[in-house]
């Protein structure tokens, strides 16, 4: 069921979607402008209802995860108090053509998947120009990893972990989803010994394959991204592609993508959805016909109440034993 804030969220979602185009129109047209995020929105006061008794919700911000070329790294946290039993976990990661945007933007949504017996984080992560590729994979590779590392603190099921983003914070979420730690990028931020895969997925219009064309506008904010282009650094292109480490096991993946994205073409979406298909990885792609890079309230209503009811289907079941 949708929770009472849903038109809400999704019209507050649909304004930090255009802004996160805006941004990237932005870095396109002059590759070297300042860009700053917007200010954080207050959450609004819910008057008490029967349905909000003993949901109280436990809200921690700019909890430290880990550091990232000696940085602190923060996320936002958000659990039921007094919730019993180890809980699921969903990652928000937020966008902004990975050199903007802001872990603010996604408290609200945190603190509604709480309410639907998550524990839920929206993670900070460093940006692009001054931390190139692989810094942002490193840093949401170590925040999954520090999720397990205080899976007994939090109360947390460390084999229920499922991650969501939007544009540059999908690309970030099927990473996750697809590389095992063989493949590297998992940085020095800390929790070393734990596994930084998640065990589900969605991805709202986010890029799956760079070594694929891309429009003109969307060039130069990659290039921003991986230091270069495509000539200069082939072998950055492919590593920060999620289709470049699909194999079977990964993370079932819910992929929303607009078919008038002007930023990330929707055949990125089928890109993914053949690796995807190949190694007989579970999941679904959903075409919004007409839609570009981020769409209105009634869209993200019934988008969002799917990403939901995709992560009750792979991670309130229980976890199967290894």
């Amino acid at each position: 069921m949708l929770c009472r804030y849903s038109a809400v969220r999704a019209l507050r979602r649909f304004r930090n979607l255009s802004a996160v185009a805006l941004w990237a129109l932005a870095i396109a047209a002059a590759p070297s402008i300042t860009v700053r995020a917007e200010e954080p929105t207050a959450i609004p006061a819910a008057p008490a209802t029967s349905a909000d008794r003993g949901l109280e919700i436990d809200l921690r911000e700019n909890v430290q995860y880990g550091t990232g070329a000696g940085e602190p790294l923060t996320l936002h946290l958000a659990r039921l108090k007094h919730a019993e039993g180890r809980l699921p976990v969903i990652a928000y990661i937020h966008g902004g053509g990975w050199r903007a945007g802001n872990k603010d933007g996604h408290k609200l949504d945190a603190i509604e998947a709480a309410k639907r017996g998550y524990l839920s984080v929206s993670i900070g992560y460093r940006f692009a120009p001054a931390h190139l590729f692989p810094a942002q994979i490193e840093d949401v590779k170590c925040a999954i990893r520090w999720l397990r590392a205080n899976a007994d603190e939090l109360g947390i099921d460390p084999e229920r972990i499922g991650a969501i983003g939007y544009s540059a914070g999908a690309h970030l979420s099927m990473m996750l989803g697809t590389m095992d730690s063989s493949d590297g990028f998992e940085g020095s931020g800390g929790s070393a010994d734990q596994s930084s895969k998640v065990q589900a997925v969605v991805a709202y219009f986010g890029p799956t394959n760079f070594e694929a064309p891309y429009p003109a506008i969307t060039v130069p904010i990659v290039e921003g991204f991986l230091g270069g282009s495509r000539q200069q650094k082939p072998e950055a292109y492919k590593q920060a592609s999620p289709v470049t480490y699909v194999n079977a096991g990964d993370a079932p993946t819910l992929i929303y993508q607009g078919t008038k994205d002007i930023l990330v073409p929707y055949e990125q979406a089928f890109d993914m959805a053949n690796a995807l298909s190949k190694t007989g990885v579970p999941g679904r792609v959903e075409l919004l016909l007409g839609l570009g890079h981020g769409w209105k309230a009634e869209d993200m209503v019934r988008t969002q109440a799917g990403a939901m009811a995709f992560f009750d289907q792979y991670l309130k079941a229980p976890a199967t034993a290894k």
